[in-house]
């Protein structure tokens, strides 16, 4: 099951997408429905998914075309800043390791997860027009990446019971300033600048796909490939991920995870080549989505 968030006639929505387009919630509730999809997220810690299937039979209900909408980010207001773990994937690590200036930490595969923050208010949509901040940086990369949607209030979970704790996943582009980031020692400035944070087009239901997800996940720069993995290849699985946080803190509906990104980002290459005006980025997860953004 997919879910989305969307502009129709100019009210922003949320609800299901299907083969044949978009229902609101408003649609397929009788009684009070849930506003946006992090209410909805919410009444997933209590209830089970509702049939929705039967409910559009049974009410005959029309679709809203998808010509009749716009994609906004599934959750324009996420209750915090989105959680990141970097260096996840070994040939990542690998290429981040022989990038990195002198004096700083070589370690090339981490023992513990590397945790950080990204500030996304709001999270920016799939096909969403987004800044390269030439004025502040010419060093803007892209991160390809699986985001994880938490669905119920978790603390002190053991890693075989993450599954159940998990609404669903998404599609993201952890796009990085990355001068700030290496500049400052600390990466929160370098990862948080307004609508570097992409997410979508929709969050697909976590039993829609085998866990732990096994995807192909890539990107793409004007067509040319340049990332190219699958999640099966984490360091940090995502049992590992959620159950180590929740030792510590309490995860809630609708925080959303980003897993990390593979090799190929642009920092890496040699010479290195950033993001400039004009770029089209597609970022692919198998099963999930295609998340693109244009450069500007």
């Amino acid at each position: 099951m997919k879910f989305a968030t969307f502009l129709h006639h100019g009210q922003e929505l949320a609800g299901i997408v299907r083969e044949e387009g978009y229902y609101s919630f408003e649609m397929l509730y009788d009684q009070v429905a849930p506003q946006t999809l992090l209410d909805f997220i919410k009444q997933y810690e209590r209830v089970s998914f509702p049939n929705f299937a039967q409910i559009i039979s049974e009410k005959a209900l029309q679709p809203i075309s998808v010509d009749d909408v716009i994609i906004l980010t599934p959750i324009p207001n996420p209750t915090r800043d989105v959680i990141c773990i970097g260096k996840n994937y070994a040939d990542h690590a690998k290429e981040v390791a022989e990038t990195m200036q002198q004096g700083q930490n070589l370690s090339v595969i981490p023992t513990y997860g590397p945790y950080f923050a990204k500030s996304a208010y709001p999270p920016s949509a799939h096909n969403e027009e987004l800044p390269t901040h030439a004025k502040l940086t010419t060093h803007l990369d892209y991160e390809a990446e699986l985001a994880v949607i938490i669905g119920k209030t978790a603390k002190g979970v053991a890693k075989e019971d993450v599954g159940n704790y998990i609404f669903g996943y998404s599609v993201a582009n952890d796009v990085t300033v990355r001068d700030r980031q290496i500049n400052h020692n600390q990466w929160y400035l370098g990862k948080s600048f307004d609508q570097t944070c992409p997410i979508g087009p929709h969050i697909v239901s976590a039993d829609s796909i085998p866990y732990p997800p096994a995807l192909d996940i890539t990107c793409h720069v004007n067509g040319d490939l340049r990332q190219s993995s699958n999640t099966e290849l984490f360091i940090f699985d995502i049992g590992d991920i959620i159950s180590d946080l929740t030792q510590g803190m309490t995860l809630r509906p609708g925080d959303i995870i980003l897993t990390g990104t593979p090799a190929g980002v642009g920092h890496a290459m040699n010479p290195p080549v950033y993001i400039k005006s004009g770029d089209v980025i597609d970022v692919y997860i198998e099963d999930v989505g295609t998340l693109t953004n244009k450069f500007v």
